[in-house]
């Protein structure tokens, strides 16, 4: 199953905003605009806005209140870094990331532990049989971790 396409940034950003709307939750916003300001440009010259094909870069760091501590770094690239509760997702394709916030915020994602090799998963699965895990890398787990244990 295909997820709804995010064309922009700024698009995204109003489909989380919607996520935190419904499940009430406070939301904080910072934009970062141009060459020179978003985070994976570092070869841009000083006061260099514009990227060599003219297009204008938008980055956004969303961080959402509440439970699980959830923060979203949205790339120009169409991709995102989702952090849950420390655990980081990287390379989440942009129009994955509403689907990936309601299944973390509709009590979808679960934790799962292995004796061999030992640790913890935070799996988060999305519509359309995607599915996305990630190793807990301290081995503690937060109250909120530790609510979703299977």
């Amino acid at each position: 199953m295909g997820h709804p396409h995010l064309p922009t940034t700024e698009a995204a950003v109003a489909a989380i905003r919607e996520i935190a709307r419904t499940h009430g939750l406070d939301i904080r916003v910072t934009d970062d605009i141009g060459a020179d300001q978003t985070s994976r440009r570092t070869s841009a010259g000083a006061f260099t806005v514009l990227d060599p094909d003219g297009s204008l870069p938008h980055e956004a760091f969303v961080e959402l209140g509440g439970a699980p501590a959830v923060t979203v770094r949205l790339y120009p690239e169409d991709d995102a870094k989702i952090t849950v509760e420390g655990i980081e997702f990287e390379d989440v394709p942009r129009d994955s990331v509403p689907a990936f916030l309601r299944s973390v915020h509709g009590g979808l994602a679960s934790v799962k532990g292995r004796f061999f090799p030992p640790g913890w998963w935070l799996i988060v699965p999305l519509p359309g049989d995607e599915t996305y895990k990630e190793l807990v890398p301290t081995g503690t787990l937060s109250p909120w971790l530790s609510a979703r244990v299977r």
